[in-house]
């Protein structure tokens, strides 16, 4: 009997919740084949089975906080019943009839993977949404080249697929774990429904970073016509030599690192009563992703070129989008850039992603009146710019040029292109 124990999850990360079982109790499984999903603080991990058998316990149910190194149930060989049967193990599917756990309700229909389907090279968010739909990974084609499949491979299967088959499967896609319940408040209708344990956890780091930094926001807006102009020009050029669109996100980049080598206590941390200089330049980029806000890391930023730093942050927002981020790529960040502009936002003051002391918020382009001389007004593509800092460490006049020195660069970007 093996039992299924909860891994290493990451530096600082003890506990995690059991979003979903895709196994019951006397299913078989081969080694390899997902048994769990175990939402954490960062990302969802998939716990997968270290060796052929059946499942003869399952210890811990949906919705439950379990431990790292905790034992969450178990896997006996395929001749064997559960191990707190009383009487011998004889008969090879009799499981105990009534575990002490009950048994999740909604995995019920989802297909435990043969080891063809487990050998197939699909990503974990492809494998997870065949298994909702039914989907048998062998049947379905790769088309990134190299033949792994991703979620988008999984829904065009399923498209081509007869709807009737493929309607019942879609029932489990909702998540069991914490469930709403209806209520009244003041003889008013509402619901009431648990925070999950990702948003739990960045309403916390919120509130603490407001807590412990003396946090102050600056303001700025920059002209975006020479960058609009050069994206015009070297668009379809830059996409024809790099298979990767020319974006906005690149040029901000650049313009960070400049202006982080020019005033590095930006690109610091505080330690106790000590200052940690960063020599290097891991750029968080903030994502919006289903369960809240995500800063996936663009690492060595100051050494890669436009087209790599746009290569970069598309597969970072992809996996957030899929909620496929590994833990590595959330860690370590030195500096954060964040765009609400994407959703409309004007301005807005962002919040230090700690322990950074320094956060740029970009906001949406917007055409204004700009006066050009004393005498001529001319409607220009402008966009504030919002600095957050740690008064703690960084000086008001610090901030303010560090932002002047982003909004030269960004209003000179053929200057930002020959230097990176």
């Amino acid at each position: 009997m093996a039992e299924i124990i909860v891994p290493e999850l990451g530096e600082s990360i003890t506990e995690g919740t059991i979003t979903k079982w895709f196994v019951k109790e006397g299913d078989s499984v081969n080694q390899g084949d997902v048994l769990l999903e175990l939402e954490t603080d960062k990302v969802n991990i998939e716990i997968s089975a270290d060796s052929n058998g059946v499942v003869s316990s399952i210890a811990k149910a949906d919705g439950e906080v379990v431990q790292v190194g905790e034992a969450i149930g178990a896997i006996g060989n395929s001749t064997g019943a559960a191990p707190s049967a009383p009487a011998p193990a004889a008969e090879p599917s009799a499981p105990a009839p009534a575990p002490a756990v009950a048994a999740p309700a909604t995995p019920a229909a989802a297909p435990v993977l043969s080891s063809s389907a487990a050998s197939v090279n699909a990503s974990p968010a492809a494998r997870k949404l065949a298994r909702e739909q039914g989907i048998d990974l062998t049947q379905v084609q790769g088309k990134d080249g190299i033949g792994r499949i991703f979620p988008d491979d999984v829904r065009a299967h399923g498209v081509q697929a007869s709807a009737p088959a493929q309607a019942a499967p879609k029932a489990p896609a909702a998540a069991p774990a914490p469930a709403a319940s209806a209520a009244t408040q003041g003889g008013k209708p509402v619901e009431r429904k648990r925070m999950s344990r990702r948003r739990a956890t960045i309403a916390n780091r919120l509130v603490e970073a407001q807590r412990t930094a003396a946090m102050l926001t600056t303001f700025n807006e920059v002209d975006m016509t020479a960058i609009l102009d050069l994206r015009k020009r070297r668009k379809q050029s830059f996409f024809d030599k790099n298979e990767v669109n020319l974006g906005f996100m690149s040029f901000f980049t650049k313009a960070v690192v400049g202006a982080l080598k020019q005033f590095p206590l930006l690109n610091a941390e505080i330690d106790g009563e000590d200052i940690i200089m960063k020599k290097y330049f891991d750029i968080g980029i903030a994502v919006a992703a289903k369960e809240g806000l995500v800063v996936p890391v663009v690492r060595d930023a100051d050494r890669l070129g436009f087209a790599e730093i746009e290569r970069n942050i598309v597969e970072l927002a992809k996996k957030a989008r899929s909620n496929t981020l590994a833990l590595s790529d959330l860690q370590g960040g030195s500096f954060t850039i964040t765009n609400g502009g994407v959703f409309g936002s004007l301005l807005s003051t962002p919040i230090l992603n700690a322990p950074q002391v320094g956060i740029l918020g970009m906001h949406k382009i917007q055409l204004r009146p700009v006066a050009i001389d004393e005498t001529r007004m001319e409607n220009r593509p402008m966009m504030y710019l919002a600095l957050s800092y740690d008064h703690r460490i960084v000086d008001g006049s610090e901030a303010v040029r560090f932002l002047v020195a982003i909004k030269e660069m960004l209003e000179d970007p053929e200057q930002l292109l020959l230097q990176g």
